[in-house]
């Protein structure tokens, strides 16, 4: 593989979300990425593209046999990553304990939602749970709504896999100067309550004084929220400095001297009933046609399959096909270790003899690890 990982080793024990996200990140930038699945059909989900660029090794780490050879995995790799509750890998045998044993300078990766220790550790969750007790999930919405559930992008993939991938890196970096592995404990009540750092800056500062959906950048200001268009399509409009505003105000034909002032927000109600008219007379992509070009901050609001059509990301590669799935690309860029476009996901234990081979281990000795059910 390219990409400026190439030649990082990573040990990944097969899980969904947020764990498979970060280490397919470490994959997308070139790391080569082993999956340890379970041998009876591991974690295959259909249409999921988060396991590309991996190899799968089938194994039943729950008995002695499978859980040594994750071991001997460990010796010759860099990284191990783990999504269990807190004391399952212990248990298994293939805790940090165990693992550094083996590998001193192991980055061993462990990905739960509450984290290793605290009152809630044991507890299952998800990614819900888990923005909302960082509050992350309270601010989001409109205002006199519930919270708006922004998908799982805040706990399981920004909280969690990213922010997993970057301790990991932090870890490996570390490493260099000590020669030393150590264990990243990455919990996605911590990385979501980290996205949340600018917010309470703004609410210390006196500049986030209101209640869900009535402030800055919650939708509360008129010049910063989504429009319905003549087509029932949106757009995003996002002008907060002056000059911005200004060129929106011209795009949308709200030149007048009747446009009630943006700095009081008492007339924020009245400006947001003049844009969400002036919208209202143009489709979605009249509206961007219209605004190219400018700085209006004005841009459609696309479907995730219409986003990979977009002249834009078309000119930057923003997305690819892997198996003839259009897929978000590697990011970010490197000019002079780019990453190559991935693999597509493996089947679970497809790699197994192939990975096993490279261990060292005779063909008898495979045979028999296959008969017995320990690998796949």
């Amino acid at each position: 593989m390219g990409g400026p990982l190439a030649g990082l080793r990573v040990v990944e024990l097969a899980g969904l979300a947020p764990a498979p996200f970060g280490c397919m990140v470490l994959a997308d930038l070139g790391a080569s990425v082993v999956r340890v699945d379970r041998v009876s059909g591991g974690f295959d989900v259909p249409g999921d593209v988060l396991g590309r660029g991996r190899r799968s090794i089938g194994v039943d780490i729950r008995r002695p046999e499978g859980a040594e050879l994750v071991l001997r995995l460990v010796e010759r790799s860099d990284v191990l990553v783990e999504g269990f509750r807190p004391g399952v890998a212990e248990r298994l045998g293939i805790g940090p304990a165990q693992c550094l044993a083996r590998n001193p300078r192991l980055v061993y990766g462990r990905m739960t939602g509450w984290g290793q220790d605290g009152p809630l550790a044991d507890r299952a969750g998800h990614d819900i749970n888990y923005i909302a007790l960082a509050g992350a999930l309270e601010p989001i919405g409109r205002a006199g709504a519930p919270p708006t559930v922004p998908l799982n992008l805040v706990g399981d993939f920004g909280g969690g896999g990213l922010l997993l991938a970057m301790g990991v890196l932090a870890a490996l970096y570390e490493r260099e100067r000590s020669g030393k592995g150590q264990v990243v404990d990455t919990a996605m009540v911590d990385g979501a309550a980290l996205l949340t750092t600018f917010l309470h800056g703004m609410k210390a500062a006196g500049s986030w004084p209101g209640e869900r959906g009535t402030n800055l950048l919650d939708g509360g200001a008129p010049f910063y929220d989504v429009y319905a268009a003549a087509d029932g399509k949106y757009v995003s409009i996002g002008a907060l400095e002056e000059k911005f505003y200004a060129d929106l105000l011209v795009v949308l034909g709200l030149t007048g001297p009747d446009v009630p002032n943006r700095h009081d927000p008492a007339q924020w109600p009245a400006l947001r009933a003049r844009i969400a008219g002036a919208v209202a007379t143009r489709t979605r992509d009249e509206w961007a046609a219209l605004a190219e070009g400018t700085d209006a901050c004005l841009a459609p609001v696309l479907t995730p399959d219409e986003a990979a059509g977009h002249d834009h990301n078309a000119a930057r590669g923003t997305f690819v096909e892997v198996g003839g799935l259009a897929q978000p690309a590697p990011a970010p860029r490197f000019d002079r270790t780019p990453a190559e476009t991935p693999s597509v996901p493996p089947s679970a234990g497809q790699h197994t003899i192939e990975v096993l081979e490279a261990l060292g281990l005779a063909d008898e000795e495979i045979a028999e690890l296959r008969r017995a059910g320990v690998v796949g």
